[in-house]
């Protein structure tokens, strides 16, 4: 990817010098029963010569159907128009159901009319199923056993604060922050995210947040691992808004310049479980408790769900969120579902220097 020396301009490689496209995946058929296709996600960091795999990358993610297909590693049945792909992601042991459309010829069909925010043009829609995302790296939805929960946070540059947090593992371990809940003596207002001393105080909260999910010993232990848990900023939309919840995500230590499709599955999830952060955010927007969610029960669906509409620094992403009630009374994460789209973009060699 260009990482090694630390030049974060990549310019010896094809990474393009951010976090976002600073990523690998690794593919190959499965032999295990109802998987179709395994990948291993590689996050490259950018400015140095250091990989992550303790997570996953959604974004990525999506590519994995259109290239297994293409790659004849999956196979279409003849007359199909669209199909559906099992992929397990190695890194978390979760599954992820993916919908794509086939050409008569048996590969992916790259054109349509799906439109993301970010991505330039339109291509055919990849829906993206993230079944039972629940635990992800801690086996739990909420390790630390609170839905919402104050964060005591000691930072190098503005020193101790309390934070409103949600601490959520579904996709990827994230902390949902309540952005209005800070307050920081000579900060009452944020500053510009792209601010030193802010994205300092971001990783603070971020590391906090690590030892309270319980991923590192020591807040040392913290900063060694810039992928996980990740971190997002919330806030209600303003009025007259379509959208549900507003989010600042960071990646890698930086402001993204849009949403991890992780995130949007973790944040719609969140947003369909009382009492969290983000439920609460959203239900203010909302001004009411009608819920967005679908539910299931025995397997089978009593209601289908309706898009929860998250904005971006780039625009808005619509999560789908199934709840299921088990027989025991308790309620779970049965799935989240976005869409993406994806294209293959080059193939070849690429060389490398040991």
């Amino acid at each position: 990817m260009g990482s090694a020396g630390a030049n974060s301009r990549q310019i010896d490689g094809v990474g393009g010098a951010t976090s976002t496209t600073s990523k690998v995946a690794v593919v190959k058929s499965s032999q295990q029963p109802g998987v179709d296709v395994e990948y291993t996600f590689i996050q490259v960091a950018p400015d140095q010569a250091k990989i992550d795999m303790t997570g996953n990358c959604g974004n990525i993610a999506s590519g994995v159907g259109p290239f297994a297909l293409d790659e004849k590693i999956v196979r279409a049945p003849q007359g199909k128009e669209e199909i559906d792909i099992r992929i397990l992601n190695t890194n978390t042991g979760q599954t992820i159901v993916e919908t794509i459309q086939v050409t008569p010829d048996g590969r992916f069909r790259e054109d349509g009319e799906c439109h993301i925010p970010g991505v330039y043009g339109t291509s055919s829609p990849v829906k993206v199923a993230f079944i039972d995302p629940a635990g992800s790296m801690t086996g739990r939805m909420f390790p630390s056993e609170q839905r919402q929960e104050t964060l005591t946070v000691w930072s190098r540059s503005v020193g101790r604060f309390d934070a409103k947090v949600s601490l959520v593992d579904a996709a990827n371990p994230f902390v949902f922050v309540d952005a209005s809940s800070i307050s920081i003596k000579d900060h009452p207002s944020w500053p510009d995210p792209n601010d030193t001393s802010f994205l300092s105080v971001v990783e603070d909260i971020r590391r906090a947040g690590a030892l309270q999910f319980g991923l590192a010993a020591d807040l040392e232990t913290a900063g060694q691992v810039r992928g996980t848990p990740k971190i997002a900023f919330l806030s209600p939309t303003e009025h007259g808004d379509d959208a549900d919840i507003q989010v600042l995500a960071f990646t890698m230590g930086k402001p993204h310049a849009s949403l991890q499709l992780t995130g949007a599955v973790c944040l719609g999830a969140a947003m369909s479980i009382h009492g969290t952060v983000a439920w609460h955010l959203a239900s203010t927007k909302r001004n009411e408790r009608v819920p967005k969610h679908g539910m299931s029960v025995g397997g089978h669906r009593l209601a289908s769900p309706l898009p929860m509409g998250i904005r971006h620094p780039a625009g808005v992403i619509q999560a789908e969120t199934t709840l299921r009630l088990e027989k025991d009374g308790q309620v779970h994460v049965d799935k989240v579902a976005v869409l993406r789209t994806a294209r293959r973009l080059f193939e070849g060699n690429v060389f490398y220097r040991a």
